[in-house]
């Protein structure tokens, strides 16, 4: 066990230090740093450290740290996160379907369920499409209330 949280440790930093874009990148640090891993191990350790794979201002995808999310120098709480990505959110029954700009749906998914509001059951997502499984019994408003806790500006996608 007390090699796993050194692994998790090291994740921290060298996603802290370092631009990294894919878990092939990741893998190639931790083994210059003496862990070797596969890469279903480090994909749990991401999903476990909440990890998230946001777009980044040179056009690719860089790993952040759920602390670093609200870090943004000069930028809004809104231009941080990646409801700039998303499009639009419509409802059936106790499912929602938001649909994003390619490459988004991962990003917003994440956060939603690290986040996890008592409305929303879970996610699945695609590269451009989220499906959200809402509570029976919870009303559309109640998981829009919930949502725009975290995500400013959700409402004006609803159609």
């Amino acid at each position: 066990m007390r090699i796993k949280t050194q692994r998790l440790n090291l994740i921290r930093q060298l996603i802290s230090k370092h631009k990294v874009g894919s878990q092939e990148e990741l893998l190639n640090l931790l083994e210059a740093e003496g862990f070797s891993t596969t890469q279903a191990t480090l994909s749990r350790d991401l999903k476990a450290l909440k990890v998230a794979k946001r777009p980044d201002v040179e056009g690719g995808y860089a790993y952040v740290l759920p602390e670093d999310e609200d870090s943004g120098g000069d930028q809004s709480n809104e231009d941080v996160f990646p409801v700039n990505g998303l499009e639009s959110i419509e409802f059936s029954g106790n499912m929602a379907v938001m649909k994003t700009r390619p490459g988004f749906a991962n990003s917003i998914a994440s956060i939603i369920d690290s986040q996890a509001p008592f409305e929303i059951i879970g996610t699945i997502a695609g590269d451009d499409t989220i499906l959200l499984i809402c509570k029976e019994g919870v009303s559309r408003p109640d998981v829009l209330n919930a949502l725009s806790a975290f995500m400013p500006g959700i409402k004006k996608k609803l159609l």
